[in-house]
């Protein structure tokens, strides 16, 4: 009796936005998984041929290799002015720019807060690990109280550092936001939720609807000092009650967006 052979079920597929380059992330680090969902935001809404990403210095500084469309690279924390210039120069095109949060709440915060502030049209990922990765694991803006890193050994004390910043508040104050959202990549659930906010995003640029961000709460296991697995624990429960998920800031044009 002949056996029967059931078609396979794709389950999996590198999506067309990215090239075969080999990612240079450590072991359990979330920025691939975003680097996927906003891959295959730019597949299905058809617009990698007309997207130009801006890659500051970071852990992103190499994401110009793993995207399949124009990429440019913006000195520290200077992004979203780079990308300010592209997309007035060049008003058809997707501009995005892919940030983390020494680089964003930093070096950049005038950056972003005056792109914010006047209505730039354009889409920023903000990847916040609440610590320097690049550079060996430093006290980021972001860091949490108590939190040890290589320049706060004893933890992060407030009294002497400050407080945490909270962008996705800070930025949803401003006039000329449009979508400012902040979501989780620690799980499933949560990760298919940041590819929805991440789509909502592109498309309020594309519809000319103004500046959107989203911010992703991710892990750096290496400067955490702990396992992959461990990462997400203390992602769940440490950073998302410091930094709660939700919508900051939809503007009456992206509510209509589905």
């Amino acid at each position: 009796m002949a056996t029967l052979i059931k078609p396979e079920n794709l389950v999996y597929q590198r999506p067309e936005a990215f090239t075969e380059f080999p990612t240079h992330y450590c072991p359990g680090c979330t920025h691939g998984v975003a680097h996927r969902l906003i891959a295959e935001v730019l597949d299905e809404m058809k617009i990698i041929d007309r997207t130009i990403g801006v890659a500051p210095v970071g852990c992103s500084v190499f994401a110009y290799n793993y995207f399949d469309c124009d990429f440019v690279e913006a000195a520290h924390g200077r992004a979203p002015a780079m990308a300010t210039g592209i997309k007035r120069v060049l008003p058809d095109r997707v501009v995005f720019t892919y940030q983390g949060d020494g680089d964003l709440a930093s070096i950049g915060m005038a950056e972003i807060m005056h792109a914010a502030g006047r209505g730039e049209n354009i889409t920023v990922i903000f990847i916040n690990n609440a610590i320097y990765g690049m550079t060996s694991g430093q006290m980021a803006p972001t860091s949490l109280p108590g939190m040890k890193t290589t320049s706060s050994p004893l933890g992060r004390d407030v009294e002497i550092h400050g407080y945490p910043l909270r962008m996705s508040e800070i930025l949803a104050n401003l006039d000329g936001a449009g979508y400012i959202a902040r979501r989780s990549l620690h799980d499933p659930k949560n990760i298919r939720m940041a590819k929805k906010a991440i789509r909502i995003a592109f498309e309020t640029q594309v519809r000319g609807l103004g500046f959107a961000m989203v911010e992703l709460l991710s892990t750096c296991p290496t400067n955490w000092g702990i396992t992959p697995l461990e990462s997400l624990t203390w992602l769940e429960e440490h950073m998302i009650p410091a930094y709660p998920l939700g919508d900051y800031k939809v503007a009456p044009g992206v509510a209509e967006i589905k």
